[in-house]
């Protein structure tokens, strides 16, 4: 299919069903790590739930109201990025991600948000992209600090994890924003 390199030996491709395996093989590497903080290992745990994962991800799609990538490093899947909501009616999305331990600390993540979010405002016309992450997740607040997104508010003890409350920060740019740090940026 395609693939979008973000550098240092990485790409970003579709996370499509019939990757089902790879999938589920990565998220086995990065169980411990993603379970730490989001509920993805918990719907991925054999190659039937990998698969319905993956399939509800082309519904999506096909509905125009959510997408999975793949983040590959040197051929090996290693994390990914996706569209959890994608309302083009209202011009607001949600962008997500997971790495496992392996592939954390090169900034892989960051760069693959970017590509979601440029295509988002620019090809689609999105107005404002959401990152939401609990706020004992430091790694993906400083992603979304990277990203210039502005900390909008704290859902406290908004949803509950491994039998634990959880904070839920809301972080988001708006196309404005984006283009003009963009602008500067270039």
């Amino acid at each position: 299919m395609f693939a979008i390199p973000l550098g240092d030996g990485a790409e970003l491709r579709p996370l499509e069903p019939w990757r089902a395996e790879e999938f589920l093989a990565h998220m086995d590497r990065a169980r411990d790590l993603v379970d730490e903080h989001i509920k993805l290992a918990a719907a991925v745990t054999d190659p039937v739930s990998a698969r319905a994962l993956l399939t509800s991800y082309a519904e999506k799609q096909a509905a125009d109201s959510g997408r999975i990538h793949g983040i590959w490093l040197d051929s090996t899947l290693v994390g990914g990025v996706l569209f959890r909501i994608f309302d083009a009616a209202t011009g607001n999305c949600e962008v997500g991600c997971w790495l496992e331990p392996a592939a954390t600390g090169r900034g892989l993540v960051t760069r693959a948000a970017r590509v979601l979010i440029d295509w988002a405002v620019e090809e689609r016309g999105m107005h404002r992209v959401e990152w939401r992450v609990s706020s004992a997740n430091t790694a993906s607040i400083k992603v979304a600090r990277r990203l210039g997104m502005t900390r909008d508010g704290v859902l406290r003890e908004s949803y509950p994890h491994r039998g634990v409350r959880q904070n839920t920060e809301i972080w988001s740019v708006l196309a404005s924003e984006w283009r003009e740090r963009a602008d500067t940026a270039g």
